[in-house]
């Protein structure tokens, strides 16, 4: 099967360029824009190819991101904080955003604490329904509307319940994934705390990043004591033993900021500080591969427990856009403290060395 050539350099500047203008003219009424644009570039890190092909999505699989990316923004904030006045936040200049009122109704009615724990629920098909009607409606409809006209330069409608990215986008979205993430949560965020309804809630503030888009701390730490009985009481990087340590994203969050439970290892304050936003050398990628298979089942049981997203095959396939990007940027390899390594096609071949995602 051929497949198109990757955009040249002149398109992949025109596609930042259309963002730009996208972020600066469109009108951003409510959060869904937002939340769109995060859910495209997951998805084509996850499901797409560094060519210029074009990408096939459901409207269902973009509604069970935005149930993901709302689901704790759909919980009363600021519980706990002296002279707060907990409410779930508005993310909509009008009536509270029908996706937040959907979900928040959901949690009250079914009792499902995690939206991975809601996958298993016999109502959660409504759910996804309900979320993927206003889905399209709106922010599919509206999200390429900007300069008072309609540039359709991201994605075509297809089939009933489905989209189309257009050639080249589904790889300007995984080259630029973390820049388009970062603009748009800085948007989001500010979209937040601009709106008046939100003032007595937010008050003094200084964490609503984490609230927004964080997992809970509650669940790390139950990941944590968790990932010690199947992974033992020693540092992922330096095999040394732990008293306390860090639950420590193997492919740094500030690359991809979506939490999935395979991705999450123990390592020593000193050993997370140092690796940072880094990624991790070969023999570190080598005993991550190797503990995806050995483990799989034991992290997959543990992340339903504690609630945070269960898929090994795309934790695998995220690991190969990253080490792919970074080696075509001529990106380094954190070792240990102060010593790193070029990244090369030996970290990419490793990440397709015959590894199916059955087998992951």
């Amino acid at each position: 099967m051929t497949h198109a050539p990757p955009p040249s350099a002149d398109t992949q500047l025109s596609f930042l360029s259309r963002v730009q203008r996208l972020f600066n003219e469109g009108d951003f009424t409510a959060t869904y824009k937002c939340a769109m644009l995060i859910a495209l570039a997951d998805l084509a890190v996850e499901l797409g190819k560094d060519d210029g092909d074009e990408l096939s999505l459901t409207v269902r699989q973009i509604a069970e991101r935005f149930v993901q990316l709302y689901w704790r923004q759909a919980t009363p904030y600021g519980i706990g904080r002296p002279g707060a006045e907990p409410a779930v936040l508005s993310q909509n200049l009008g009536t509270q955003a029908a996706v937040v009122a959907e979900i928040a109704d959901f949690r009250a009615t079914c009792g499902v604490m995690s939206p991975q724990a809601a996958r298993s629920h016999p109502k959660y098909g409504a759910l996804v329904s309900s979320v993927g009607a206003t889905v399209s409606a709106q922010p599919l409809a509206r999200l390429q509307n900007f300069g008072g006209i309609t540039d359709k330069f991201l994605y075509e409608r297809s089939a009933k319940g489905a989209i189309r990215l257009k050639p080249g986008v589904a790889f300007c979205l995984r080259r630029f994934h973390s820049l388009i993430q970062q603009l748009a949560r800085t948007r989001w965020i500010g979209h937040v705390k601009a709106n008046t309804r939100n003032h007595g809630v937010l008050g003094d503030v200084d964490d609503l990043e984490d609230f927004l888009f964080a997992t809970p701390r509650q669940s790390l730490l139950l990941l944590g004591a968790g990932l010690r009985k199947i992974d033992g009481a020693k540092c992922f990087y330096c095999g040394d033993v732990l008293a306390a340590c860090d639950v420590d994203h193997f492919m740094p969050f500030s690359l991809y900021s979506r939490d999935l439970a395979h991705n999450f290892v123990l390592a020593h304050a000193k050993c997370n500080r140092s690796k940072s936003d880094s990624l991790a050398a070969r023999p570190h990628l080598e005993n991550w591969l190797e503990r995806l298979l050995r483990h799989k089942d034991n992290i997959s049981e543990l992340g339903q427990k504690v609630g945070i997203v269960v898929d090994s095959a795309v934790c695998h396939q995220v690991a190969g856009w990253g080490y792919s990007s970074a080696k075509a940027g001529g990106g380094h390899a954190w070792v240990h403290e102060r010593q790193y390594e070029l990244i090369d096609d030996g970290y990419t071949g490793l990440l397709g060395a015959g590894r199916t995602s059955s087998e992951i």
